[in-house]
């Protein structure tokens, strides 16, 4: 395992101790709560979650032939597996997994975007705000940055702008310029809703409401 992978889990473990912490204290209709994933409510996040810390790189590959290659069933297979019959037993199974340092495929740092991006999924629709140290979240818009949108990333969202994050030291890309913080940032070129109050810069209006990528 390469320094850099080593680096990676204690963020991802804080990450998932913090979201933890936090789910420990919701009501059943929170846990029934739409997240920010389309057809996820909260329940079904944890649920991804668990899956997500226990794939390994043959299960990965396992479970995507059992779909027949098709990424997003093998996504709802998994978290129809790991969704406990109440938010508790999956709650339960979460902490068990919290340690893990499996991973499909890819990248160890996904998982870092997976434990940032999925917990604002819950986090914002329930007003909870987290203050993330800064590393982690920097680390994970750079790999989101570089990351090409069929393979789970942001790179094409990025492209024809200069997303500044002044909290990170990050400076990315050529165009007109958007400033905003590095969660933000994130968030945005992973695809999930954000407050245009938090974006300035002559190109903020334009990054917002771009087209998807592949739409016109």
């Amino acid at each position: 395992m390469s320094s850099r992978s080593t680096a990676v889990w204690p963020a991802v473990h804080t990450e998932r101790q913090a979201l933890i912490q936090d789910l420990e204290r919701l009501t059943p209709e929170q846990w029934a709560r739409p997240s920010l994933c389309p057809g996820w409510d909260v329940h079904d996040v944890v649920a991804h979650l668990v899956e997500s810390a226990k794939t390994t790189r043959l299960g990965f590959v396992r479970g995507l032939i059992a779909a027949r290659f098709d990424f997003d069933r093998a996504n709802a297979d998994g978290l129809a597996r790991e969704r406990g019959a109440t938010p508790e037993a999956t709650l339960a199974e979460f902490r068990r997994v919290r340690g893990f340092t499996k991973t499909p495929p890819a990248a160890p740092a996904t998982r870092l975007v997976e434990a940032i991006v999925h917990g604002e999924d819950i986090r914002r629709p329930l007003g909870i705000v987290r203050s993330y140290p800064v590393g982690p979240v920097a680390a994970a818009l750079r790999y989101q940055l570089k990351t090409g949108v069929s393979m789970g990333g942001g790179r094409e969202r990025a492209a024809g702008f200069r997303l500044r994050a002044a909290d990170a030291g990050l400076d990315h890309g050529s165009g007109p310029e958007v400033l905003a913080g590095s969660l933000s940032l994130l968030m945005a070129v992973s695809g999930r809703p954000v407050s245009a109050d938090a974006f300035t810069g002559d190109g903020a209006g334009d990054f917002l409401h771009a087209p998807a990528p592949g739409q016109g």
